[in-house]
């Protein structure tokens, strides 16, 4: 039994009650196909049947159970948010480029939920809407203006909840007012993966199960991977695997940071606190740089709250008991309640918080999707698989841009995370000890 379930009664993610993962049945390697990928997660299958439906061999390899990874154990909010937000955006790179990535997400949403419907992914997605919450009056002003910016520049609805309002989205009086955006829901990110895994091989893509790539060498025109089943020719290699990239890609490993998030499920809640405490069953975040995010379940029972997890080993308790504190800061009616699932799962960081795609001797990346890889991570990968066809695109990516630098004296073992945790906290304290409430 692991320290944290003694909080909790289970370690394994809330989502694979319904979708499990499991592996796949052995199926032989192929000698030579168009396009191997690494990685069968959102990104890779996407990329995938969007080859395959151009009529390109696809071989997908994965070193755990295909979604095994971050695709199964996220919080299902389809916020498509950049970690920088659009201010530092706007400060960072001008308010072109700003409003060009917030426009992209924009489409990555729309594609998501057209994707959802076209292929007939039952993966309990309603369209919630979030509300996103102020520490301060101060910060409120800024997320108000950005708010209003979107709306008028890119016709995204969303808008400002001032705090005499807040009891109508949120019950809580921790937050000083906030911004809704009505383009943003929520879904079940296992049964999302285990349809996408479905559509993707009904296209034809061969998706290996617990087959690592163990290396990636140039032949001639293409390449030679090197996987636990044996070699495979490709003639173009297509690299997604984000949080889990391991030494098979050594130079995204210098620039990808794994970094655990946690998230924990409440026992089921009456109906009538569930009610007061989140009125209108929206996906939920707040504007700290340890910020949290949650949600209610799909059936609307009860509560699953995420954050930042500083350990990098095991499974600690602490990381849980930070959380634990954090819902009944919100809510301090769930002081006492239980908790059924207490899980972690990798998050990618880069030095800029930015994801992209990008290409390094003629290895092509889907990557770095900074925590929110339910939208981002289809969509570039659905990209990814565009620039490999060739194809023009009437709109270039934003994020299609040149490699993150690399981490200093980092190779794959986040060593400074704890450290790093503890320095966005103290920021964290002294942000709100300073905000005007």
């Amino acid at each position: 039994m692991t320290e944290a379930m003694r909080i909790a009664r289970k370690s394994t993610p809330y989502w694979w009650e319904e979708a499990p993962v499991r592996p796949l049945p052995e199926q032989a390697l192929q000698k030579q196909v168009d396009v191997v990928i690494l990685g069968a997660g959102y990104a890779g299958l996407s990329a995938g049947l969007t080859l395959a439906r151009a009529g390109r061999s696809v071989a997908v390899f994965d070193a755990m159970n295909p979604g095994e990874g971050a695709s199964s154990r996220n919080g299902g909010i389809t916020s498509g948010s950049i970690r920088p937000g659009f201010a530092k955006l706007t400060r960072r790179f001008g308010e072109k480029t700003a409003l060009a990535i917030e426009a992209e997400g924009k489409r990555a949403r729309e594609f998501l939920y057209d994707f959802l419907k076209t292929e007939e992914i039952d993966c309990d997605f309603r369209l919630t809407g979030a509300f996103r919450g102020a520490l301060g009056f101060d910060q409120y002003d800024v997320m108000a203006r950005a708010a209003e910016t979107l709306a008028k520049r890119l016709q995204i609805d969303t808008y400002a909840v001032p705090h005499g309002e807040q009891r109508d989205y949120i019950g809580t009086e921790f937050y000083r007012g906030g911004v809704a955006r009505m383009d943003i829901g929520g879904l079940h990110p296992a049964k999302f993966h285990a349809g996408l895994l479905r559509v993707t091989r009904a296209a034809g893509v061969a998706v290996h199960s617990h087959t690592p790539v163990t290396a990636i060498t140039r032949d001639g025109a293409g390449f030679e991977v090197t996987t636990s089943a044996g070699k495979i020719a490709a003639r173009q290699v297509l690299v997604c695997t984000n949080g889990y990239t391991d030494g098979a890609a050594p130079f995204l490993r210098r620039r990808l940071v794994p970094v655990r998030s946690r998230i924990i499920v409440t026992d089921p809640l009456p109906a009538d606190l569930m009610d007061r405490l989140m009125p209108k069953r929206m996906m939920m975040s707040e504007n700290r740089q340890l910020g949290f995010y949650y949600r209610p379940t799909p059936d609307g029972s009860a509560i699953l709250l995420g954050g930042r997890d500083s350990s990098f080993a095991g499974d600690p308790v602490e990381p849980m008991l930070r959380l634990r504190a954090g819902l009944t800061e919100l809510f301090p009616e769930l002081r006492d309640v239980g908790y059924t699932h207490s899980w972690f799962g990798n998050v990618a960081m880069n030095r800029d918080m930015l994801p992209r795609m990008f290409e390094k001797d003629g290895v092509l990346y889907a990557s770095g999707f900074c925590g929110s890889g339910v939208v981002w991570a289809p969509w570039l990968g659905r990209r990814a698989a565009q620039r490999l066809l060739g194809e023009r695109i009437e709109e270039p990516s934003a994020f299609d841009m040149r490699p993150p630098a690399a981490v200093p004296f980092f190779n794959g073992r986040p060593w400074f995370m704890p450290a790093i945790i503890k320095g966005f906290a103290l920021q964290d304290r002294l942000a709100l000890s300073r905000a005007i409430r």
